[in-house]
């Protein structure tokens, strides 16, 4: 045996389980097709949100939390209803388990910290047991993605228990009582950024034998091909045009070799993708995208101007808001708001998209309390491609009917429905349910100061009939498209993260852990997810698995 274990996979589960591993005294062997400097993964590019139940900090704001409500939200969301979800199911209890106990205490021993105010993602609105979170559960960790990657890609690049090997693409693995074999090709060396598409020339083959394989190589959300292939079949046709929230190197291929060897892949027509997306005006991956992480005033409007059904209202369901997309018969939507409402309540997902988190600097940070967009927001509006604004509707529709090169919005039918809606925000009150939601938000603090703009109407009253913009700036329009991110299904695991045969017997010597298991068991979220359980997943699953590996070796 070349070492105890190999560990095919340097993000943030692959980290995980090595860190475990090393911890316990076993040799690891850890691969990975990109460069050293790549270390972390999709987890560095995140904004860092991770899912805890009754927190210090819902505490401190007053949210009553608990991990019945969460498991029951969880439960609700998930709406598991096939015969492969019994393990998915499993670790999903384990994992809510671990999010309301353990998670916090184990991370903050390791030096991570939390943004105060927590965020409420995935709103639901539907009448209980259905989707989404009861109450605010999403924790920005201080540093955002690359602070909860420093402590484990720190212990494990200098652990004198694990040999990196980057630029070692995977392309066998043979696996039965006496151990694992795993095969590949040496990538030839490469500076290139972090993120951006890497060659895969060989400049040489490799060979090692462990004890054990622990497959941490992610899912197929940059391979939109695998993506259409799987789409689900209720969705509707798969979008033709996609903008990719993941680099390149996640296409799906460890996942094909496993199930060579034998393993079971299941649900992989559960799939977490947005429909919020725009595209990066300075790309580093290809198709890359980024996703806007809205407040809930936004008028929400398909690709003929038409408003989105209840609850379908921003930051409320991603899934059901996407599927409405897609059976428009279109592949983009669009939010219409004012200057006002985007210097409130339009923030981006990633770690380069929050400067101020990602550095942990508090004045830029203070910034977010006046009345102006981030400076990343701003930089999307000055040189961005799916901007849009204009002082009156007309004008707004006009330049929204440019941009896609077609005359879909009606100027006029665009601001009756602008003043239907002020009309309601005008009354104080109101029935209309956009506008009920937005109020009950701001009952939340951490809503009322970050993410939710004081209610105002679009329009000047004064110029009604003329449709021009009313005290909170310009009229904006947003071009939204579909943005590729998680695979929700995966690798069946059971609860110690082995890997299983389609009769159930474990593949010996065979692990899966992060999005390549489903975040566990195949599908720990079912059909919908939570938010901040996907970085969660990854961190329970390599703990897990490291852990029992460690202790079955």
């Amino acid at each position: 045996m070349d070492t105890d274990v190999i560990v095919v996979g340097a993000g943030l589960s692959g980290l995980v389980a090595t860190y475990e591993l090393a911890s316990a005294d076993r040799s690891v062997i850890l691969l990975d097709t990109e460069p050293i400097g790549s270390i972390g993964g999709q987890a560095y590019w995140s904004l860092g949100g991770l899912f805890l139940v009754n927190s210090p900090e819902q505490r401190r704001l007053r949210v009553h939390d608990s991990e019945e409500l969460a498991l029951a939200d969880w439960l609700g969301s998930a709406a598991f209803d096939r015969l492969e979800d019994y393990w998915p199911r499993r670790w999903a209890e384990a994992y809510v388990h671990f999010a309301a106990g353990e998670q916090r205490r184990w991370l903050s021993e390791l030096g991570v910290r939390w943004f105060p105010l927590v965020q409420w993602a995935e709103r639901g609105g539907y009448a209980v047991p259905g989707h989404g979170n009861s109450v605010p559960r999403f924790h920005i960790v201080w540093g955002t993605g690359p602070a909860l990657v420093e402590p484990f890609a720190e212990a494990v690049m200098h652990s004198h228990r694990v040999r990196i090997r980057s630029r070692h693409q995977v392309t066998s693995l043979e696996a039965n009582d006496s151990g694992v074999h795993v095969s590949g090709q040496i990538l030839e060396p490469t500076d290139v950024p972090r993120g951006v598409q890497t060659p895969r020339t060989g400049v040489g083959k490799f060979a090692f034998s462990a004890q054990a394989v622990v497959v941490a190589s992610g899912g197929i959300g940059g391979n939109f091909d695998l993506i259409r292939q799987n789409w689900p079949g209720d969705w509707g046709p798969a979008p033709q045009r996609m903008i990719a929230g993941v680099p390149d190197y996640v296409d799906g291929s460890m996942l094909k070799i496993i199930e060579a060897t034998g393993g079971r892949v299941i649900n992989l027509d559960r799939m977490w993708h947005y429909p919020e997306g725009i595209a990066n005006h300075s790309p580093i991956w290809s198709h890359h995208g980024i996703r806007i992480l809205a407040g809930p005033s936004s008028l929400w409007l398909d690709a003929r101007g038409q408003r989105f059904p209840a609850p379908l209202f921003p930051g409320f369901d991603a899934l059901g808001a996407l599927r409405h997309v897609i059976n428009s018969g279109y592949d983009y939507s669009w939010f219409v708001l004012d200057q006002a409402t985007v210097s409130a309540e339009i923030a981006l997902s990633g770690s380069e998209q929050n400067g101020d988190l990602t550095e942990r600097n508090l004045r830029r940070l203070a910034g977010r309390l006046r009345s102006r967009p981030t400076p990343e927001v701003r930089a999307f509006q000055e040189v961005g491609v799916d901007f849009v604004s204009a002082g009156s509707v007309l004008e707004l529709a006009a330049q929204m009917n440019q941009l896609v090169g077609e005359h879909l919005i009606d100027g006029e039918d665009l601001q009756q429905t602008i003043e239907a809606r002020d009309l309601q925000v005008r009354s104080g009150l109101g029935k209309d349910p956009q506008v009920i939601a937005t109020a009950a938000a701001r009952r939340f603090l951490g809503d009322r100061l970050l993410r939710v703009v004081t209610p105002h109407e679009l329009l000047d009253p004064k110029a009604s009939a003329e449709g021009r913009a009313g005290s909170g700036g310009p009229l904006v329009a947003i071009r939204l498209h579909v943005l590729s991110r998680k695979t929700l299904g995966g690798l069946e695991t059971d609860l110690d993260g082995r890997v299983l045969r389609p009769d159930g017997s474990p593949l010996p010597g065979v692990y899966a852990v992060g999005e390549a298991a489903g975040f566990g068991g195949g599908g720990a979220h079912g059909y919908r997810a939570l938010e901040g359980t996907f970085l969660g997943g990854c961190l329970f699953t390599g703990r897990t698995a490291g852990r029992a590996l460690a202790v079955a070796l």
